[in-house]
Parts: C-alpha cells; structure tokens; sequence
C-alpha cells in the first residue's frame, strides 16, 4: 500500500478527525512511517528533515529503470568474486557529504507532474544532482548476488540511487531489492505498531496506549521544564526571551537534535509549545502552541 493508504487506515481505526505522515514510504518498502494524530499533525514539519535509517539489500549484477525490484531490467552483467574487504571499501566511499542525482521515477515534480508519471509515458526528466549526507553506511550480510547493508542518511536521500553507484562502482551494476526503514528521526521500528496490531485491539482505550506522546516523540528537540508564569506567558503568545528561557536550563538530548528549537514543557512532560531561536539568540518565535 502508499503511504496515504496507510495513515487513512489509521485514522479510521483510531477514529480521529486528522491523521497525516512525515514522509512517504516507498510502497514496496517496509518499515517505520510516522502517523501524526490530530493536534500532533502541526508537528509534521520536525520529522521531515530528520535522518532516517534503513536496512536494504542490494542485488548485483542488474540494473533497472526504477533503480529498484519494481521495474524492468535494463542491464545486466556477471558479478565476479568480490572479498568482503572490498565490499567494505567501495561502500565506505559513499559515506559523508556527496551529491546525488534523483531518480527519474520519483515522486518529486517537474512543472507539477510528479516524475514517475513523466517516466511512465516515457518523457523522463532528470533533476541536478542535489546535496546528501550518508551519517554511516556498512555491510551486514554477504550473500553474492545480495549484500545486506544499513545505512543512516539525512532526509531527501535515495538509498536506491545508492544501490545503482555503489553497483556501478563494483563494475557490475545493482539495483535495490528490499528495503525496510527502521528509524525515522529520534523514532525506531522497536516503538512502532502493525496495522494487523491496531485492528486486533478491542477497545479505543488500548488503541490510545501505542500512541507516543507529543513531547516523547520530539526526543530530539531540547527541552525547558517551564514554570507557571512562563506557561502563563506561552498560554497567551506573550514575547519570549533568553531571560524567561536561559540557555544554561535547557535539557540537550541525547541524539542529535534540531539546536535552534526548543520544546516548552509543563512539570509533568506536557508539551506546551514549540519555539524557534532568533538568529542573534536575544528572543524566541513561536512554531506552535498546545493548550
């Protein structure tokens, strides 16, 4: 299934009025898909350009039209004896900052056509290449045809243009035959319930128990425990500055995190508000606030 196909069954099983995700899944991929519920869904924008991770397996030896399992075979070579410590050398080379070309069946548009449809009616349009981060990238399994790999990458990357050069720079061609998310942002598949899960559950009370709070899903925002005057200068939009929120009381997290905000907290972990630093680090802009 899409990934709208997904959240829409989500939302009828939770019965809630809104329901939306943080970005697309492939529809043949597996995996973690964050599910924004009602008032959360004005969150989306903080997982979107978050690292994600993934376990693939990479097929040597073909290439496709689609870079992946989906589509139709355009080249095929033998795939020699290759040692591990050359697999882990060529795919060490595609670790840190390069750029990357978008494949042309994608989901990004080109004068409003989303490019798989151009492809499909065979007008491809090739975007520039554009800037990636690959965080780490390593071999798991060796299984010629197949390498199993994990890769942690920032948002916007194609692990299945990943597959295709690390193909080409084996001199054998590739393309990606699974692909399984297992962490988006500071969220990993352990946290993550089935849609086969959600429709056993008998009651909307155990149905709310596999919902993350809003404050626990931003692990990656820093944090400021409030007091009751500053909550009362959130509940009512009221200027912020580094006096009502010092720098020195607010509580970094552990992975890495999105410095220039920070999440405004009641003492029981409440989400209140999420706030954006000003560039000469005097005051704050509000991003959103939650009653």
């Amino acid at each position: 299934m899409s990934s709208a196909q997904a959240v829409s069954k989500v939302k009828k099983l939770l019965e809630v009025k809104k329901a939306g995700h943080t970005g697309t899944l492939d529809p043949f991929a597996t995996g973690v898909l964050i599910c924004c519920v009602n008032q959360a869904t004005r969150l989306a924008r903080f997982f979107l350009h978050g690292d994600k991770t993934y376990q693939a397996v990479l097929r040597l030896g073909v290439e496709t039209d689609t870079q992946d399992s989906t589509g139709q075979v355009i080249a095929q070579a033998t795939v020699p004896p290759i040692c591990l410590e050359r697999l882990e050398a060529v795919f060490q080379e595609f670790e840190g900052l390069q750029m990357q070309l978008p494949p042309i069946f994608a989901a990004l548009k080109h004068e409003g056509t989303p490019l798989y449809k151009l492809a499909r009616q065979g007008k491809p349009v090739q975007k520039p290449a554009r800037q990636i981060m690959v965080s780490s990238i390593r071999v798991t399994t060796v299984d010629l045809p197949d390498v199993v790999f994990e890769v942690t990458c920032s948002s916007g990357t194609y692990v299945r243009a990943l597959c295709t050069d690390i193909g080409r720079a084996l001199g054998c061609g590739g393309h990606l035959k699974q692909l399984r998310r297992t962490a988006s942002g500071s969220l990993c598949i352990e946290q993550a319930v089935t849609l086969d899960r959600l429709r056993e559950m008998e009651s909307r009370s155990r149905l709310y128990n596999v919902l993350i709070p809003m404050n626990m899903a931003l692990g990656h925002i820093p944090t400021f425990v409030a007091g009751s005057d500053t909550l009362e200068r959130v509940a009512q939009g009221q200027h912020l500055t580094t006096e009502q929120i010092p720098r020195a009381l607010i509580r970094e997290p552990a992975v890495q995190s999105l410095v220039d905000h920070v999440k405004v907290v009641d003492t029981d972990m409440n989400l209140k508000a999420v706030l954006k630093a000003r560039a000469d680090g005097t005051a704050y802009d509000y991003c959103c606030v939650f009653n």
